[in-house]
């Protein structure tokens, strides 16, 4: 089953997905107060649905518990019954780790679901936003200790809030020069993150498929920091399943390449200039070896000016979404969204 997420702690709904429950959970008392996408302009203003954030419970493989996710269906998708419409798998970074329960508001913060929902964007993908779970992160980073609700954004009943500035990046802009990977670096990429869920991912992506109208040759796949890393890693053990990924400030280590390349996977790949974390240096011994290959469907490149938080600047714009719909497995001619 599913919830319709209108307001704090209010059930709207709930329905049965292809004749299996899937469960269903309240939001949170203390959860955003989403309301309906405003209606699109133009004729179909009359006659399209609105956009629908909803949050979906299925058990877990990984911790063999119920756990929620988001799903965010796009305006017209109700009242499109024959349309299939493109699916981007999303993967948040290490700072909106949670229990899937109570914390799963904490994915309203970044990447194409804020956009789409916390924006009002009319995005037009089936949004499938997992959380990963602590899994001990939360005693190690402070940022995780000492994160409140307050950073929780809000959608707004009129109009938008306005966006999070930038990091603050004071370090100069130097470039940076390839540099081969610490004897540490494993192709799993950090300890305790995304390949833990690759059942559960690819569970997620199947349901949507089988019961939502998504369309398989058009699956997508994007996330940041930890999720960038957990990209490349599933999409090097399921390369025929996506028509295109969008790692960002995550680098993909050079074991993971010879499968990707192989399907001929498009990539644009994102880093930061002035990224601490994760530098940009060690982006390049991944990409070189796509190259060393023959795999040419890639795109790099550095937000110079930027520290971590690339991913503000990537969904924002429109290039990176126009740039998935234009790869559709099986042909290499646009798709139409």
């Amino acid at each position: 089953m599913f919830t319709k997420i209108s307001g704090p702690a209010q059930l709207l709904g709930t329905a049965l997905l292809g004749g299996s429950a899937l469960g269903s959970c309240q939001p949170s008392a203390a959860a955003p107060t989403p309301q309906t996408a405003a209606a699109p302009v133009g004729a179909q203003a009359a006659t399209e649905s609105p956009a629908q954030l909803l949050r979906v419970t299925r058990p877990s493989a990984a911790t063999h518990a119920d756990r929620d996710h988001y799903l965010y269906l796009p305006a017209g998708h109700a009242t499109s019954p024959d349309k299939l419409w493109p699916v981007v798998l999303f993967l948040h970074g290490n700072g909106e780790r949670g229990d899937a329960k109570a914390d799963l508001d904490y994915l309203l913060k970044n990447g194409p679901l804020y956009e789409a929902w916390i924006q009002k964007r009319d995005l037009p993908f089936i949004l499938i936003v997992p959380q990963l779970p602590m899994y001990g992160q939360d005693e190690k980073a402070d940022y995780l200790k000492n994160r409140t609700r307050s950073e929780i954004p809000q959608r707004l009943e009129v109009g938008v809030p306005p966006r999070p500035t930038e990091f603050a990046t004071p370090e100069p802009m130097t470039g940076a020069v390839s540099q081969e990977l610490s004897p540490e670096a494993t192709p799993y990429g950090p300890p305790m993150g995304w390949p833990e869920l690759e059942t559960d991912l690819l569970a997620m992506l199947d349901d949507v498929l089988a019961h939502r109208h998504g369309d398989p040759s058009r699956q997508y796949l994007t996330g940041i920091s930890y999720g960038g890393f957990g990209t490349w890693h599933l999409a090097s053990k399921h390369p025929e399943r996506f028509a295109a990924i969008v790692p960002v400030v995550g680098y993909g280590h050079p074991d993971l390449m010879p499968p990707i390349a192989a399907a001929k996977l498009p990539i644009w790949c994102f880093a930061g200039g002035r990224d601490g974390g994760v530098p940009v240096k060690y982006f390049y011994p991944g990409l070189n070896r796509l190259e060393a290959l023959g795999h040419r469907d890639l795109r790099f490149t550095i937000e110079e000016d930027m520290g971590h938080d690339v991913w503000a600047r990537v969904y924002a714009g429109d290039d990176v979404f126009d740039w998935m719909l234009a790869h559709q497995k099986g042909t290499a001619t646009t798709a139409n969204p």
